[in-house]
């Protein structure tokens, strides 16, 4: 896997589709998990919404001051193993994660005609 260096905060975005009937347990799994991520430098802030239509179906939503942060900082450490202990066989299917940075330097007139 390639990283690239990035500049600026970036947005992790995963999509957890939970086994039905497990969500309790799961966000007890990921209370218990939060202090793992958050102790990886470069970690600025998670948060967990879970979907209305959809109650198995949850947002994971963390910021991190760089790519590099998450994809080596936090997947490569200890802790990353303790999190997928803690949280992965929740997941049916596994979850697909992107990251994301601001959109600088959209022009509002553009935007209005999408």
């Amino acid at each position: 896997m390639i990283v690239e260096q990035s500049v600026g905060p970036v947005l992790e975005v995963a999509r957890l589709d939970v086994r039905p009937g497990q969500e309790a347990a799961f966000e007890r799994a990921i209370s218990a998990a939060r202090p793992l991520i958050a102790a990886t430098p470069g970690f600025v802030s998670i948060e967990i919404r879970r979907c209305f239509e959809t109650p198995s179906r949850y947002l994971l939503l963390v910021a991190w001051e760089r790519l590099e942060d998450h994809m080596i900082g936090f997947r490569q450490s200890d802790r990353y193993a303790e999190w997928k202990a803690l949280l992965h066989h929740f997941y049916d299917p596994f979850p697909v994660v992107e990251h994301y940075a601001a959109a600088q330097d959209l022009d509002a007139g553009d935007s209005a005609r999408m």
